[in-house]
Protein backbone atom coordinates (compact mmCIF):
# COMPACT_ATOMS: atom_id res chain seq x y z
CA UNK A 1 0.00 0.00 0.00
CA UNK A 2 1.49 3.49 -0.62
CA UNK A 3 0.68 5.93 1.94
CA UNK A 4 1.77 10.12 1.10
CA UNK A 5 1.64 11.71 4.10
CA UNK A 6 1.27 15.62 4.92
CA UNK A 7 1.07 17.42 1.21
CA UNK A 8 0.70 20.59 1.44
CA UNK A 9 -2.70 21.64 -0.58
CA UNK A 10 -2.94 25.45 -1.10
CA UNK A 11 -6.00 26.34 -0.51
CA UNK A 12 -7.89 29.99 -0.32
CA UNK A 13 -7.19 31.60 2.91
CA UNK A 14 -3.22 31.23 3.19
CA UNK A 15 -2.56 28.23 4.99
CA UNK A 16 -2.06 24.89 3.53
CA UNK A 17 -4.61 21.74 4.01
CA UNK A 18 -2.58 19.37 5.02
CA UNK A 19 -3.29 15.59 3.21
CA UNK A 20 -2.91 11.96 3.37
CA UNK A 21 -3.17 9.86 0.49
CA UNK A 22 -3.66 5.38 0.99
CA UNK A 23 -4.27 3.76 -2.11
CA UNK A 24 -2.66 0.61 -3.77
CA UNK A 25 -0.78 1.99 -6.46
CA UNK A 26 -2.27 -0.57 -9.27
CA UNK A 27 -2.72 1.75 -12.25
CA UNK A 28 -6.61 0.30 -12.02
CA UNK A 29 -8.87 3.75 -11.66
CA UNK A 30 -10.66 3.50 -7.90
CA UNK A 31 -13.27 5.40 -6.42
CA UNK A 32 -11.95 8.47 -4.60
CA UNK A 33 -13.26 8.96 -0.88
CA UNK A 34 -12.44 11.81 1.01
CA UNK A 35 -12.34 11.90 4.29
CA UNK A 36 -13.97 15.10 6.82
CA UNK A 37 -12.46 15.54 9.98
CA UNK A 38 -15.02 16.95 13.04
CA UNK A 39 -15.08 19.61 15.78
CA UNK A 40 -11.83 19.62 17.85
CA UNK A 41 -10.72 17.15 15.42
CA UNK A 42 -8.05 16.28 12.89
CA UNK A 43 -6.46 13.71 10.08
CA UNK A 44 -4.03 11.89 12.49
CA UNK A 45 -6.85 11.13 15.31
CA UNK A 46 -7.01 7.50 16.79
CA UNK A 47 -8.18 5.46 14.34
CA UNK A 48 -8.20 7.52 11.19
CA UNK A 49 -5.29 6.04 10.12
CA UNK A 50 -6.83 2.28 10.48
CA UNK A 51 -9.43 3.53 8.64
CA UNK A 52 -7.78 4.96 5.58
CA UNK A 53 -5.94 1.42 5.54
CA UNK A 54 -8.88 -1.08 5.94
CA UNK A 55 -10.59 1.43 3.38
CA UNK A 56 -7.47 1.54 0.55
CA UNK A 57 -6.98 -2.15 1.09
CA UNK A 58 -11.01 -2.69 -0.15
CA UNK A 59 -9.62 -0.79 -3.65
CA UNK A 60 -10.56 3.01 -2.72
CA UNK A 61 -8.07 5.64 -3.37
CA UNK A 62 -8.47 7.42 -0.11
CA UNK A 63 -7.79 10.67 1.46
CA UNK A 64 -7.72 12.81 4.70
CA UNK A 65 -6.94 16.22 5.12
CA UNK A 66 -6.31 19.02 8.14
CA UNK A 67 -9.63 21.57 7.76
CA UNK A 68 -6.68 24.64 7.23
CA UNK A 69 -7.71 26.57 10.97
CA UNK A 70 -8.38 23.03 12.62
CA UNK A 71 -5.80 24.86 15.29
CA UNK A 72 -3.00 22.26 13.79
CA UNK A 73 0.65 23.68 11.66
CA UNK A 74 2.70 21.79 9.01
CA UNK A 75 4.93 20.87 12.12
CA UNK A 76 2.43 19.67 14.27
CA UNK A 77 -0.35 17.99 13.20
CA UNK A 78 -1.52 16.60 16.15
CA UNK A 79 -3.86 18.55 18.44
CA UNK A 80 -3.52 22.19 18.72
CA UNK A 81 -0.62 24.31 18.72
CA UNK A 82 -2.19 27.38 16.66
CA UNK A 83 -5.07 28.29 18.44
CA UNK A 84 -5.58 31.54 16.73
CA UNK A 85 -6.07 30.02 13.57
CA UNK A 86 -8.82 27.56 15.40
CA UNK A 87 -10.40 30.81 16.52
CA UNK A 88 -10.33 32.36 12.69
CA UNK A 89 -11.97 29.04 11.73
CA UNK A 90 -15.52 28.76 10.31
CA UNK A 91 -17.72 26.99 8.05
CA UNK A 92 -17.30 28.74 4.87
CA UNK A 93 -13.61 28.09 5.16
CA UNK A 94 -13.73 24.53 5.83
CA UNK A 95 -16.50 24.28 2.71
CA UNK A 96 -13.44 26.37 0.71
CA UNK A 97 -10.78 23.50 2.32
CA UNK A 98 -12.91 21.18 1.11
CA UNK A 99 -13.61 22.19 -2.47
CA UNK A 100 -9.97 22.61 -2.71
CA UNK A 101 -8.92 19.55 -1.58
CA UNK A 102 -11.90 18.19 -4.73
CA UNK A 103 -9.94 20.47 -7.08
CA UNK A 104 -6.73 19.13 -6.37
CA UNK A 105 -7.80 15.16 -7.30
CA UNK A 106 -9.78 16.25 -10.06
CA UNK A 107 -6.75 17.95 -11.66
CA UNK A 108 -3.71 16.72 -10.12
CA UNK A 109 -1.67 14.18 -12.99
CA UNK A 110 0.37 12.34 -10.50
CA UNK A 111 -2.46 10.23 -9.56
CA UNK A 112 -4.53 10.00 -12.91
CA UNK A 113 -4.33 6.32 -13.17
CA UNK A 114 -5.13 5.34 -9.81
CA UNK A 115 -8.54 7.54 -9.37
CA UNK A 116 -12.29 7.23 -11.02
CA UNK A 117 -12.96 10.97 -11.08
CA UNK A 118 -16.90 9.99 -11.96
CA UNK A 119 -17.16 8.29 -8.22
CA UNK A 120 -16.08 11.60 -5.96
CA UNK A 121 -17.40 9.70 -2.65
CA UNK A 122 -17.85 12.67 0.44
CA UNK A 123 -17.72 10.96 4.36
CA UNK A 124 -18.08 13.64 7.18
CA UNK A 125 -18.04 13.10 10.80
CA UNK A 126 -19.65 15.29 13.10
CA UNK A 127 -19.86 18.83 12.21
CA UNK A 128 -18.36 17.50 9.15
CA UNK A 129 -21.26 15.86 8.40
CA UNK A 130 -23.35 19.08 7.91
CA UNK A 131 -19.89 20.33 5.54
CA UNK A 132 -20.19 17.57 3.55
CA UNK A 133 -24.08 17.67 3.30
CA UNK A 134 -23.62 20.93 1.93
CA UNK A 135 -20.67 20.57 -0.09
CA UNK A 136 -22.22 17.40 -2.12
CA UNK A 137 -25.51 19.59 -2.89
CA UNK A 138 -23.76 22.38 -4.62
CA UNK A 139 -21.29 20.34 -6.40
CA UNK A 140 -21.91 17.72 -9.12
CA UNK A 141 -18.75 16.37 -8.65
CA UNK A 142 -19.98 14.10 -5.75
CA UNK A 143 -21.50 10.84 -6.77
CA UNK A 144 -22.23 10.09 -3.03
CA UNK A 145 -22.24 10.74 0.40
CA UNK A 146 -21.58 9.75 3.67
CA UNK A 147 -22.62 10.86 6.73
CA UNK A 148 -20.48 9.42 10.41
CA UNK A 149 -22.29 10.99 13.25
CA UNK A 150 -22.92 13.70 11.00
CA UNK A 151 -25.41 17.03 12.84
CA UNK A 152 -28.41 18.24 11.08
CA UNK A 153 -28.19 21.81 12.29
CA UNK A 154 -25.48 24.35 12.86
CA UNK A 155 -27.53 27.31 14.12
CA UNK A 156 -29.27 25.63 17.44
CA UNK A 157 -25.55 24.93 18.74
CA UNK A 158 -24.81 28.88 18.44
CA UNK A 159 -25.51 30.42 22.24
CA UNK A 160 -28.65 32.74 22.15
CA UNK A 161 -29.48 35.60 24.78
CA UNK A 162 -27.25 37.02 27.19
CA UNK A 163 -24.29 34.47 26.45
CA UNK A 164 -24.66 35.61 22.52
CA UNK A 165 -24.54 38.91 23.65
CA UNK A 166 -21.68 38.74 26.06
CA UNK A 167 -19.41 36.68 23.17
CA UNK A 168 -20.18 39.90 20.67
CA UNK A 169 -19.00 42.26 23.39
CA UNK A 170 -16.38 40.39 24.65
CA UNK A 171 -15.26 39.14 20.68
CA UNK A 172 -14.03 35.92 22.21
CA UNK A 173 -15.00 33.09 23.58
CA UNK A 174 -13.66 30.19 24.87
CA UNK A 175 -13.96 26.19 25.35
CA UNK A 176 -11.74 23.65 27.05
CA UNK A 177 -10.50 20.65 25.40
CA UNK A 178 -11.26 18.39 27.92
CA UNK A 179 -8.21 15.86 26.40
CA UNK A 180 -5.60 18.90 26.16
CA UNK A 181 -7.08 21.12 29.05
CA UNK A 182 -6.36 23.94 26.33
CA UNK A 183 -8.80 27.05 26.74
CA UNK A 184 -10.05 26.93 23.01
CA UNK A 185 -11.11 30.29 21.16
CA UNK A 186 -13.63 30.89 19.11
CA UNK A 187 -13.84 34.80 17.67
CA UNK A 188 -17.08 36.37 16.99
CA UNK A 189 -16.73 36.32 13.60
CA UNK A 190 -17.92 32.82 13.17
CA UNK A 191 -21.16 33.56 14.49
CA UNK A 192 -20.92 36.82 12.36
CA UNK A 193 -19.85 34.39 9.12
CA UNK A 194 -22.75 32.07 9.67
CA UNK A 195 -25.39 34.68 9.74
CA UNK A 196 -24.03 36.58 6.39
CA UNK A 197 -24.07 32.82 4.98
CA UNK A 198 -26.92 31.51 6.93
CA UNK A 199 -29.35 30.09 3.83
CA UNK A 200 -25.68 28.18 2.51
CA UNK A 201 -25.37 26.70 5.65
CA UNK A 202 -28.76 25.29 6.41
CA UNK A 203 -28.17 21.82 6.45
CA UNK A 204 -31.85 21.23 5.65
CA UNK A 205 -32.01 22.64 2.43
CA UNK A 206 -28.60 20.80 1.42
CA UNK A 207 -30.18 17.84 2.26
CA UNK A 208 -33.45 18.30 0.69
CA UNK A 209 -31.65 19.28 -2.62
CA UNK A 210 -29.66 16.22 -2.68
CA UNK A 211 -29.66 13.85 -5.59
CA UNK A 212 -27.04 11.21 -5.36
CA UNK A 213 -26.96 7.92 -2.91
CA UNK A 214 -26.49 8.82 0.36
CA UNK A 215 -25.75 6.85 3.77
CA UNK A 216 -26.50 8.11 7.41
CA UNK A 217 -24.41 6.26 9.57
CA UNK A 218 -24.84 6.90 13.77
CA UNK A 219 -24.74 5.06 16.85
CA UNK A 220 -27.96 4.81 19.57
CA UNK A 221 -25.33 5.94 22.65
CA UNK A 222 -24.06 9.00 20.87
CA UNK A 223 -23.27 11.25 23.20
CA UNK A 224 -22.49 14.70 21.32
CA UNK A 225 -24.48 14.76 18.23
CA UNK A 226 -28.24 12.96 19.18
CA UNK A 227 -29.53 10.22 17.27
CA UNK A 228 -32.98 12.65 16.34
CA UNK A 229 -30.61 14.27 14.05
CA UNK A 230 -29.49 11.03 12.16
CA UNK A 231 -33.78 10.88 11.56
CA UNK A 232 -33.67 14.50 10.78
CA UNK A 233 -31.23 13.81 7.67
CA UNK A 234 -33.06 10.88 6.54
CA UNK A 235 -36.88 12.21 6.88
CA UNK A 236 -35.30 15.06 3.99
CA UNK A 237 -34.53 13.02 1.19
CA UNK A 238 -35.91 9.43 0.44
CA UNK A 239 -32.54 8.76 -1.64
CA UNK A 240 -30.56 8.00 1.33
CA UNK A 241 -30.35 4.69 3.94
CA UNK A 242 -30.18 5.39 7.75
CA UNK A 243 -27.72 3.05 9.03
CA UNK A 244 -28.03 3.09 13.09
CA UNK A 245 -25.52 1.22 15.52
CA UNK A 246 -26.76 -0.20 18.78
CA UNK A 247 -24.87 0.85 21.81
CA UNK A 248 -21.94 2.93 19.84
CA UNK A 249 -21.02 5.89 20.55
CA UNK A 250 -19.63 9.36 19.04
CA UNK A 251 -16.36 8.41 17.50
CA UNK A 252 -17.78 4.87 17.35
CA UNK A 253 -15.82 3.24 20.34
CA UNK A 254 -12.59 4.91 18.69
CA UNK A 255 -10.31 7.50 21.15
CA UNK A 256 -7.11 9.59 20.78
CA UNK A 257 -4.68 8.52 20.89
CA UNK A 258 -5.03 4.47 19.78
CA UNK A 259 -3.17 2.38 20.32
CA UNK A 260 -3.94 -1.07 19.57
CA UNK A 261 -3.25 -2.64 16.22
CA UNK A 262 -6.89 -2.61 14.67
CA UNK A 263 -10.18 -1.26 14.66
CA UNK A 264 -12.98 -0.76 17.64
CA UNK A 265 -15.77 -3.59 16.55
CA UNK A 266 -18.46 0.01 16.27
CA UNK A 267 -16.17 1.30 14.22
CA UNK A 268 -15.38 -1.76 12.37
CA UNK A 269 -18.55 -2.00 11.04
CA UNK A 270 -19.42 1.16 9.99
CA UNK A 271 -15.96 1.09 7.67
CA UNK A 272 -17.43 -2.36 6.36
CA UNK A 273 -20.93 -0.41 5.79
CA UNK A 274 -19.51 2.44 3.98
CA UNK A 275 -16.93 0.16 2.09
CA UNK A 276 -20.02 -1.76 0.65
CA UNK A 277 -21.82 1.40 -0.12
CA UNK A 278 -18.77 2.65 -2.44
CA UNK A 279 -17.93 -0.27 -3.95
Amino acid sequence: MRIIRNLQLVGKHNKPILTDLFYLEDGRPKPVVIFAHGYKGFKDWGCWDLVAEKLAQNGIFFIKFNFSHNGGTVDQTIDFPDLEAFGQNNFIKELDDLKSVIDWISEEETYKNEVDLSKIVLIGHSRAGGIVTIKASEDNRVSKLITWAGVSDYESRFPKGDILELWKEHGVSYIENSRTKQKMPHYYQFYENFIANKERLYIKSAAQNLRIPTLIIHGTDDETVPLNEAKNLHSWNRNNELFIIENANHSFGGKHPWEEKSLPADLLEIVQKSILFIN
